[in-house]
Parts: structure tokens; sequence; C-alpha cells
């Protein structure tokens, strides 16, 4: 069964689906700190972690994670919110090596947000036909390297809500087409093939942020919404707008335990212009590699994307160290350039959540998802996958 919304209704829908996510579960509540705490928050909290382990995108994989959870000020108080450093190096049986850099920093009394981004990626990966009709025998492989610079500063301009500008760079190179098709052209050159493609753009960032840690958030809700104006005389290859919507909202469940029920929106449109193929919003595709648990990264492409998802966390032993998830989401994105959205994927699964640091909370998160056509894999994340 297929649904069918106009762009405009579909835009809307996201919008409501945000505002939804913050506002019709409950009102925000403060994570409280006791005060052996409050004395750690001078110090420095670490996890390096060498591991392995499989994906759908990448297959097995060796890789080494560091996660740095620090406050900024000595004169941190309760309020303050935990700022955290991460960065890993990957590399992986499909030949990929990934190399991320990522920082959100904290000033004191949370006046002012510094968010960091910068990756490179040498990254052979599967892509399949446009829209949500797409077949699993339309996949073909293309490689490429990419880096990422992305940075914006945000000052707070109400409670919890900030607004800021940053500078948005992308580019790929050395684009090539791997395990063609035999009965047909691939998506990539019905799009437009070039062997490099570049974006470029000042972007503005509206945000809102109750959470006291983004690394295991347990309460408050996060929205944040990026307009992304990329020109050709900055370099980009074409000029086309975009703009992000991101919501979601962590409640204790039952109240009062330990256990947390959560919510994610994640919505990326392009308002006009022509992205080039690659820029195109695609599934597995938002900064951390995480919407649309159950189906390989890369599944699903097309100019608009909306996805929700709901997950339940619970501990499993006292002291907190295994911890369980289940959780269900949904995407759709359009069938193509010029048609309105229709279609849905779900998605659905379960995992095991193992603390590796009780300063700052964080997880190794082990998941097993499932998606529709036989789609299903393992996904591995540091920190929880939102």
């Amino acid at each position: 069964m297929n649904y069918f919304f106009s762009r405009r209704a579909f835009i809307l829908i996201a919008i409501l689906t945000s505002i939804l996510t913050i506002k019709s579960f409950g009102q925000d509540s403060s994570i409280s700190y006791s005060k052996n705490n409050i004395k750690e928050k001078s110090k420095l909290h670490p996890t390096i972690l060498p591991s392995a382990g499989y994906s759908m995108h990448t297959n097995w994989a060796a890789a080494v994670n560091v996660s740095l959870g620090l406050y900024t000020s000595k004169k941190a108080d309760s309020t303050d919110k935990i700022s955290v450093l991460s960065s890993s190096i990957t590399y992986t049986l499909n030949k990929q090596l990934l190399f991320p850099i990522q920082a959100n920093i904290w000033s004191h009394g949370n006046k002012y947000n510094y968010n960091i981004d910068i990756r490179y990626l040498y990254y052979p990966s599967q892509n399949f036909d446009l829209g949500m009709s797409s077949k699993p025998g339309s996949r073909y492989t293309l490689i490429y390297n990419y880096i990422k610079f992305h940075q914006t500063i945000s000052k707070k301009i109400g409670s919890y809500l900030y607004g800021g500008l940053g500078f948005y760079y992308d580019s790929y190179w050395n684009v090539g087409i791997k395990n063609r098709l035999e009965n047909g052209i691939t998506s990539i050159e019905e799009y437009g093939f070039t062997d490099k493609e570049k974006a470029v753009g000042i972007v503005t960032k509206l945000m809102y942020d109750s959470r006291l840690n983004q690394l295991n958030p347990k309460n408050g809700a996060f929205f944040n919404v990026v307009y992304r104006p990329n020109f050709i005389f900055l370099g980009s290859d074409n000029n086309w707008q975009s703009i992000m919507i991101d919501a979601r909202k962590y409640l204790p469940f039952p109240k009062n335990s330990k256990n947390t029920l959560a919510f994610w929106n994640y919505n990326t449109f392009t308002i006009s212009g022509k992205p080039p193929f690659l820029f195109l919003p695609s599934t597995g595709w938002d900064d951390y590699y995480n919407v649309g648990r159950g189906y390989i990264q890369g599944r699903f492409r097309g100019r608009n994307l909306m996805y929700f998802e709901t997950e339940y966390r619970f501990n499993i032993t006292k002291n907190r160290f295994i911890g369980g998830v289940v959780f269900a989401n949904v995407h759709s994105i359009t069938n193509s350039i010029q048609l309105p959205i229709y279609g849905f994927a779900p998605g659905y699964g379960t995992g095991i959540r193992i603390r590796v640091n009780k300063h700052n909370d964080t997880n190794i998160c082990i998941d097993y998802g499932f998606g529709n056509n036989g789609s299903k894999g393992v996904i591995v994340n540091l920190g929880e996958v939102f």
C-alpha cells in the first residue's frame, strides 16, 4: 500500500511530528547530580576502546574508538552540560577507511555551544535505484574519497534555546562505479554522473537542548533545525538549499525508574535546486550513520527524507553494567526528484548495552535490526544511537 503526500504537506507533517516529539510526552525534568558527581566535573573521563565488529555496510571491521567527556570550567555546577570529544579510526574488509573527529563543546553556564565535525572517508559503498520502490537487485558499488568540515557556533538566546551560524564544506572526489548493473544504467548515471561532487554553504541554526549528557540522555529534549544554502560562488557544484530537522525526547519510564523511553524524529528536505547525487538524503547517512536501523546504508535515497524511531532502554543488572533495548522505526523517501513522497520502510530490533565508563555513562551499543524483504544486520555504536 502506498501513502501519498504533497511536498508542502510532507514538510508540515515533519514539523508537527518534531514539535509533538518534544511536547506531547510530558514536561522536561533536570538530571540531579550528587556532590560526588560535581567533584568529578573538573576531571577528564576518557573511554578508549579497541574493537572488532560487523555491520551490513562495512562487513567485518577493526577500530579504535576514543570518547572524552569533560567540563570546560572548574566552576561547573549541576546545570552545566558535559562536553564531548570523540574520534575513531576504522578499517573494514570492504576496504573502507573512516576517520572522524567530532566535538560538542559547552562553555561555562551553557552560554555558548561549539560543534565541530571533521571526517575523512575512503568508502566503497552500496547504492540502489532512487526512491522507495528500489529493489535489492538494483545494487551497485560506488568508490570515492570524501572529506567533511562542518562547524557551528551557537549562543544562548533563551532557556535551553540557542541560535547560531556555521560553515559547511563537503567534497567527494575520485568517484567511480564498480560492480556495474548488467541490465541497465545505474541510478547515479541516470541522475547525472561526475567523478567529483562538492557543496559549500553558510548555515543558520536554531537549537533547543535540555539534555545534560548527550552520550546517554536520561530525560530532557533536543530540537535542532539547520538551514543550508549552497552557492556556486563559494565552490559548490550547484546552487541548492536544504533544511534538516532533528527532534528527540527522553522520559523515565516507568516514572522515577532508571529506564528510559526515547523518541527520535529526523527529517531532511531539499527546498530548491538539484543536489549532487551523493548529497541526496539517504538511509544511514545522517551525521552518525544511524537512520534506518534494519537496512543497509544507502538502501533508499531521494530528494527528501522523513524518519521516526522510538526505543525503550532498560537495565538488566542492578549496577547498570548491562542493559537492553527494543526499538522500532519507519522512514520514507521520495521515489523521484519530481514526485512527492510515498511509501514507508519499517524497521525494528533489539540490542544490549554494556557500560564502559561510569563517569559519563558511556555504553557500547550492539543492536540487531530487521527491515523489509529480508533486510537484517548488526549495528554497533559507542554511545547511545540517539
